[in-house]
């Protein structure tokens, strides 16, 4: 599966420690991890930041071929704070490096010529009006091509048209189940939450396909073909959260792009997210085996780890 991720790349700082991070830059990784072939268009600024993000990318196996390197901003950074359930809340710089990413008809071409499957986007670049016109002539040049949109919001950092516009491109969209409420309630006013109505609503008012709600630790919802179903989590020991929700929507894509029933899908994104979450960072180590493991520990069918199988999803 070729995949085109656009985005920011920014440092999650930890009070003297940092860990690269960005919601893009999270689910590519993650994305490379389970055997696709990803490309991140974003840009990081020349500086030491900017020079340690590259080589990270690298590490991590990440192409760095449209990861443009500006001298007008920094490289982004979010400041993150750990509630005492290990949820994480941010502070973001902006304008940031990765606000200042261009995409000249050369740039536009060469991702024409990857031939994306799907396109992935969250919000927080496309409050940026250049970044968001980018994403939709990325869309228009790459067509056919599915998009997945992480919604990702973060306070300060985002707003109703945008999230509706950004919805309309969408065939697959995740959020998390404050998000469904905060816009139900932008939408309806002060009528009780239901889940159920948000998704019916926001699946046919946008056309998208699958819309999936991360439920924390408690696993996930996914609307498809007009029913909600909700999906248990794994119960782990969690370090920070950092990242596991874009775990999560990596395993997602990867299941659903092959085809799998929606029971392994759930399990399989259920259970990276899981992993993701007792493991500091937002690109910490772990193996598509273990990922396996744990979910086969669901009810779902047994989810199986070969060749054919990975063969299939990188169709």
């Amino acid at each position: 599966m070729q995949i085109v991720s656009i985005g920011e790349v920014l440092w999650d700082v930890f009070g003297e420690t940092e860990f690269l991070g960005g919601a893009p830059l999270n689910f590519s990784a993650s994305s490379q991890r389970l055997g696709h072939s990803v490309v991140l268009l974003t840009a990081v600024g020349d500086d030491p930041r900017g020079r340690r993000a590259l080589e990270r990318l690298r590490e991590l196996g990440l192409s760095t071929e449209f990861v443009q390197v500006v001298t007008e901003r920094p490289t982004g950074t979010a400041v993150v704070a750990i509630d005492s359930s290990g949820n994480a809340n941010y502070v973001i710089e902006r304008p940031a490096a990765f606000d200042l990413v261009r995409a000249d008809d050369s740039v536009l071409g060469r991702l024409e010529g990857i031939r994306p499957g799907w396109i992935y986007f969250g919000t927080l670049a496309m409050t940026n009006a250049q970044t968001e016109h980018i994403l939709l002539e990325v869309v228009r040049r790459c067509a056919p091509v599915r998009c997945f949109y992480d919604m990702n919001l973060r306070p300060g950092h985002w707003n109703l048209p945008l999230v509706q516009q950004l919805s309309a491109i969408a065939g697959v969209l995740k959020l998390n189940e404050t998000e469904a409420e905060l816009l139900f309630h932008q939408t309806f006013g002060a009528k009780k939450f239901s889940l159920d109505e948000f998704c019916r609503y926001w699946s046919s008012t946008y056309e998208i396909e699958v819309i999936c709600v991360t439920l924390g630790s408690k696993g996930c919802a996914v609307f498809v073909a007009g029913e909600l179903r909700t999906f248990e989590g794994f119960s782990v020991e969690v370090a920070d959260t950092v990242g596991a929700g874009d775990a999560f929507a990596a395993a997602f894509l990867h299941g659903l792009d092959a085809g799998w029933p929606i029971e392994q899908i759930a399990a399989f994104a259920n259970a990276l997210g899981a992993l993701v979450a007792s493991r500091a960072g937002a690109t910490p180590p772990w193996t598509i085996e273990e990922c396996v493991q744990l979910a086969n520990s669901s009810t779902a069918s047994p989810i199986e780890d070969d060749r054919r199988n990975r063969a299939r999803a990188n169709r």
